[in-house]
This record gives C-alpha cells, sequence and structure tokens, in this order.
C-alpha cells in the first residue's frame, strides 16, 4: 500500500505539471484580456488574411477574441460595437467602413470605459479621444509610391503625355481618400499626367470590372495607365482589358495597391507593372496594443507597419510567399 500511495502522489503531481505547461502552451485556456473586433467585411483576400491573421495572433497571444463580420454595412459595425460594450469587453477594435458617423456609438464605449483601437482605417470624430489609437498603413504615402513608380516609368519612356484613369476605393473611406490624395499629390504639376476620370469600384472584383467596362468603352486605346486601389480591382480588370484587345502591362500601365499572392503571380508574368504593398499582417501589433491599454499603458497614437513596393523594375523571383 505504501508504494501504491507513494505511486498515486507522483502521477498527481506529473498530471499537475503536464496541466501546467498546457495552460501555458494553450494561452487561450485562461484568457490575459477579452477584446471584441469589428471586422468590416470579406470582400478580398487582403481582408481574409487580416481576419486570420488577427484570429491566430488572439490564440498565440491568449487573447479571448469576439470577432463580428459587418459584411460591407456601417450599422453593423455600430450594433458589433453596442453589443461589445453590453458584454463589457476588456477593449474594443473595429476597421471602420467609413470616416465618419462613429461618434455616438465611442462616446458610449468611453462612458463605459472601454478603450478603443482602430485597425486599418481611420475615422473622423467630434471629439479626438473617442479613441486609442490607429494601428495601419500610411494610405497616403502608398498613393505617393504608386505615382512615384509611374514619374519613373515615365522617365524612361520618353513619352509626353500618360492619360491617366483611377478605379478608386469605396467612397469616403480612409484608403480611398488618402490613396487617391498621394497619388495624385505627387503627380500634380507634371504636364506630362492627365486624369482622365475617377471611378468608384467599392474595392470589389465585380465592381473593378464594371468601372473597367465602363471606362474603355468611353476612352479606349486613348488609357496610358490604370491606377487601381486595391488587387481585387485589378484582377477584376484585367479580364475586360483583354478582351478589349489589350495587354495589360505592355499596352496600359496597371499599378495597383495590397500585394496578395494571386496579384503578385500576374505582376510576375508581367500584366501588373507595379503593386505597393499594404499588409494585413496587423494583428501582433494590436493584441501587443490591446494588452497594454489592460494595463492602464500609454500607446503610440499611430502606428504603421514597413511595407515595399514591387515593380517590373526589380528582380521578382525572391518574393517570399504572401500568406494571402
Amino acid at each position: 500500500m505504501k508504494g501504491k500511495g507513494i505511486a498515486l502522489i507522483l502521477l498527481l503531481v506529473l498530471c499537475l505539471l503536464l496541466s501546467g505547461c498546457a495552460a501555458k502552451n494553450n494561452p487561450g485556456a485562461e484568457p490575459r484580456l477579452l477584446l471584441g473586433f469589428s471586422q468590416l467585411g470579406s470582400e478580398s483576400s487582403w481582408r481574409i488574411g487580416n481576419t486570420k491573421d488577427i484570429e491566430e495572433k488572439a490564440e498565440t497571444y491568449g487573447i479571448s477574441l469576439m470577432m463580428e463580420n459587418a459584411n460591407q454595412k456601417q450599422e453593423n459595425q455600430i450594433a458589433a460595437l453596442r453589443r461589445f460594450i453590453a458584454y463589457r469587453v476588456d477593449v474594443i477594435a473595429f476597421s471602420p467602413i467609413v470616416e465618419e458617423g462613429w461618434d455616438n456609438v465611442l462616446k458610449e464605449a468611453k462612458q463605459a470605459g472601454i478603450p478603443v483601437v482602430l485597425v486599418d482605417r481611420t475615422i473622423k470624430t467630434e471629439e479626438k479621444d473617442l479613441y486609442e489609437c490607429l494601428i495601419g498603413a500610411d494610405f497616403y504615402q502608398e498613393g505617393v509610391s504608386a505615382a512615384n513608380y509611374l514619374l519613373r516609368k515615365a522617365d524612361r519612356s520618353g513619352k509626353d503625355r500618360f492619360q491617366i484613369v483611377e478605379i478608386t476605393g469605396t467612397e469616403d473611406s480612409t484608403p480611398m481618400r488618402q490613396r487617391h490624395a498621394g497619388f495624385m499629390d505627387t503627380i500634380a504639376g507634371d504636364e506630362r499626367m492627365q486624369v482622365l476620370e475617377s471611378v468608384n469600384g467599392d474595392f470589389l472584383k465585380s465592381r473593378g470590372a464594371e468601372c473597367m467596362r465602363y471606362l474603355l468603352e468611353k476612352y479606349g486605346d486613348g488609357i496610358d495607365v490604370i491606377y487601381s486601389h486595391n488587387d481585387e480591382m485589378t484582377l477584376g480588370a484585367l479580364p475586360e482589358i483583354e478582351q478589349a484587345g489589350y495587354m495589360p502591362g505592355k499596352d496600359m500601365i496597371v499599378i495597383s495597391i495590397d500585394g496578395g499572392q494571386e496579384a503578385i503571380d500576374i505582376l510576375k508574368a508581367g500584366k501588373i507593372n507595379c503593386i505597393v504593398e499594404c499588409t494585413p499582417m496587423l494583428g501582433s501589433t494590436l493584441m501587443e496594443t490591446a494588452l497594454a491599454l489592460k494595463d492602464g499603458k500609454n500607446v503610440d497614437p499611430e502606428t504603421h507597419p514597413t511595407e515595399a513596393v514591387f515593380s517590373d523594375e526589380d528582380d521578382l523571383s525572391q518574393i517570399a510567399p504572401r500568406g494571402y
């Protein structure tokens, strides 16, 4: 009996040690905080990759995640934020579909003492302290980078005129406004650059195709450059260009933003000339920020990831798999 008793004690100790290791290796077992996140939709590989990264990083950091998909509707996001407030989450984060219309619900979060983090996009508010910080790309710089590529391309070509069409993202969204502004500010004053028209593609592949059909019918071979605010719209536009009898990347310069795997593969094939990276991998920064806010620490008001530009100026063979 004595031997059996010692064996039982050793077995209990071993079980405790193993359960301790399991808790450490499975941080979701004991959440460090509860994060409510409202994703604006699943309209693109970028957005799907962003959602996946946030879900994976929440598990890695031992954070319990309440994730809601707004399916491209602001009213769905506002309803989700109110549910997060009612549930008393520790931190709220969301990717706002548009910039205006958030003051009332964010005041409710502030009154509840719940800090708010913006992910990917910013907003316009009456009171500056309704959210803690922004984690996302520098969209204005993305527009600048796209324009700088075009200016370099123009310098090499020797041509004296470039007629540009722009397919923009969702109207009144932060990336739409800033990618447009960065691009237009950079080409302003260059007499070679002429913008024929800007049309709203809503960041959707189907809308990119519709916009391209309309632009081709209106301008035809008068189009020299297509500046598209994201890969999904670009991927929708390319078949329309080919069906109209043109060679994208040769007859028309194609500039896109995002850098998803499908678009990078097409860049390597020569049908896209330049892609400005906009990484969706924001999960680690979001989790670290949420933990800091729960602990009452100050956080940087804006955090931008480092991003690259991929183009026909470069050796494209070394681009690592994108993961989205």
